[in-house]
C-alpha cells in the first residue's frame, strides 16, 4: 500500500484529502507543520508527499528542498492557490513533480498519484480500471490491442476525448513483456515550453537557477517499461524536434550532464485530433508521426458501443460505492432507458461522472431519474432513423461549451478545466462551432 504524507495546515482540506485517499487504498499520514513533516519523511518510508506552499512554521519551498536533499526519489506535489502559481512553477524547478491549485480536484490529484504508483504496479492492478465490454466494435479494438501488446511496435491510439484511450494503453502494457516494468504517463498538453527539457530529460544539480538537486526525467523513469504520450497533438513543434532526436538516438542526457543514458522504451501515444491533418498542414512532424504510428488503434465513441453501457455503468457504480461508502445496486429501468437514449458527448468520462453523481445522491439502493442531470432529459430521444446522431452530439457539445463559458465569464482556461479538456482542444471546438 502506497504511503502518502500530507503537509497542510487547513484542517478541513486535510481531512477531505485524507478521507479521499483512504477510500482509494492509500495509507495516509498528516501534519500541519513543515518541520514535523520533514521529521516524518526522515523516520518513515514515504512514497509520496502533498505539500502546502505556505505553512505556519516554514516556507513550502524550503521543506521541498530539505526533503529532496535527503530523499531525492520521493515525488512531491505542491498545493497552492491560483494566484501563487508562479511560486509553484519555481517549486517544480526545485524538484517538485507537479502542483495543484486549491480547491483541490480529487480526480486530478488521483491522476498525479497514478504515475508514482504505477512504477511498481503489477499486471492485475494495471487492469483494474479496464472494462472490456461486449460490443462487436470494441471486440475488434481488444483483438488488435492483444495482438500488438507482446511486440515492440509503437502504438498510436486515436479517439474522442473520454473514450478510454489511457486505459487501453495500460491494457497493452499489462499484456506486454514489460508488464512488470514502469508505465509512465505524460500529458503533453500540461508541460510548458520552459519545463519540457527538465521534465522529459531531467537535470543535474546546478544545471540552472533553482536546480538544487539531481532530477531524473520522464524518459529515464520509463526506462525498461512503457512511456505513454497522452494528448500527443499538443506537443509544440520545437518539442517534437527534441523528442524525435532522443527517440532516434535511443539515448537521453540530463540537462547539465555529460553522461548519456541508454534508453529502452516502448512508446504508446494517444490523440483526440485528426493528427494526420496536422501533419499535412506541417504543424506536426511527419517523421515523428510515422515513428509513433507503427500500429494504429481507433477507440470508438460510447454512442457507437451502447451494448457496453450496462457493464460500464455497473463498474462505475461499484467504484462509486467504495468512494462514497454507499450500497447502490443499479439504475432503475426507466433511468437506464434515459442513459441508453443519451448521446454522451463526453463519452465514458461523462458516464463515469453521471454515475458518481447519481450514487452520491441516491436515497436507496436503486437510482431513479431524479438523480440524473437535467440536461440528459433535454436531449432528443427519438429513434435513430429520424435523427443524425453526429449532429445531435455536436449540438449537445456546443451547448455545454456555451454554458461553461457563461459560467466562467468567458474565461477559456477555466472553462477548459470545467469541461475536462485542454485549452487547445477548447479553442479548436470554438473555431469549429463558430463561437469565437
Amino acid at each position: 500500500m502506497e504511503k502518502i504524507l500530507i503537509i497542510e495546515d487547513d484542517i478541513s482540506l486535510r481531512n477531505i484529502l485524507e478521507n479521499f485517499l483512504h477510500k482509494n487504498k492509500f495509507e495516509v499520514i498528516t501534519t500541519d507543520r513543515g518541520k514535523a513533516g520533514l521529521e516524518i519523511v526522515t523516520s518513515q518510508d514515504i512514497d509520496f508527499v502533498l505539500l502546502d506552499l505556505r505553512l505556519p512554521d516554514s516556507n513550502g519551498i524550503e521543506i521541498l528542498q530539505a526533503i529532496k536533499k535527503v530523499h531525492a526519489h520521493i515525488p512531491i506535489v505542491i498545493m497552492t492557490f491560483y494566484d501563487d502559481v508562479r511560486s509553484a512553477v519555481m517549486a517544480i524547478k526545485s524538484g517538485a513533480r507537479d502542483y495543484l491549485t486549491k480547491p483541490i480536484n480529487p480526480e486530478e490529484l488521483l491522476s498525479l498519484l497514478k504515475p508514482a504508483a504505477i512504477l511498481n504496479k503489477n499486471t492485475e492492478i494495471c487492469k483494474e480500471e479496464f472494462v472490456k465490454g461486449k460490443s462487436h466494435l470494441f471486440e475488434s479494438v481488444l483483438e488488435h490491442a492483444s495482438l500488438v501488446a507482446p511486440t515492440m511496435l509503437s502504438v498510436l491510439i486515436t479517439g474522442e476525448s473520454g473514450t478510454g484511450k489511457e486505459e487501453l494503453a495500460k491494457y497493452i502494457h499489462s499484456n506486454s513483456l514489460r508488464k512488470h516494468k514502469s508505465f509512465v504517463t505524460v500529458d503533453c498538453g500540461s508541460i510548458s515550453e520552459e519545463l519540457f527539457g527538465s521534465e522529459f530529460f531531467g537535470h543535474i544539480k546546478g544545471a540552472f537557477t533553482g536546480a538544487i538537486n539531481d532530477k531524473p526525467g520522464l524518459l529515464e523513469s520509463a526506462n525498461g517499461g512503457t512511456l505513454f504520450l497522452d494528448e500527443l497533438g499538443n506537443l509544440t513543434y520545437e518539442n517534437q524536434i527534441k523528442l524525435l532526436r532522443v527517440l532516434q538516438e535511443r539515448k537521453v542526457k540530463r540537462i547539465g550532464a555529460t553522461k548519456e543514458i541508454e534508453l529502452d522504451i516502448r512508446l504508446i501515444a494517444a490523440t483526440n485530433e485528426e493528427i494526420i491533418l496536422s501533419v499535412q498542414k506541417e504543424k506536426f512532424r511527419e517523421d515523428l508521426y510515422h515513428r509513433l504510428n507503427e500500429f494504429k488503434i481507433h477507440v470508438p465513441a460510447l454512442r457507437d458501443r451502447k451494448e457496453d453501457l450496462k457493464e460500464l455503468t455497473q463498474h462505475f457504480i461499484s467504484k462509486s460505492n467504495t468512494e462514497f461508502n454507499k450500497h447502490v445496486k443499479q439504475f432503475s429501468d426507466t433511468c437506464f432507458r434515459v442513459l441508453a437514449h443519451y448521446a454522451f458527448p463526453g463519452n465514458i468520462r461523462e458516464l463515469k461522472n453521471v454515475v458518481r453523481r447519481a450514487v452520491l445522491l441516491a436515497k436507496s439502493d436503486v437510482i431513479g431519474t431524479e438523480e440524473l442531470p437535467q440536461e440528459m432529459f433535454q436531449a432528443q430521444s427519438v429513434s435513430a432513423d429520424t435523427v443524425d446522431l453526429k449532429s445531435l452530439q455536436e449540438q449537445q457539445e456546443k451547448d455545454t461549451i456555451i454554458k461553461a463559458l457563461k459560467k466562467t465569464g468567458n474565461n477559456k482556461s477555466e472553462a477548459a478545466r470545467i469541461l475536462n479538456i485542454d485549452r487547445k482542444t477548447l479553442y479548436n471546438k470554438l473555431k469549429l462551432y463558430q463561437l469565437e
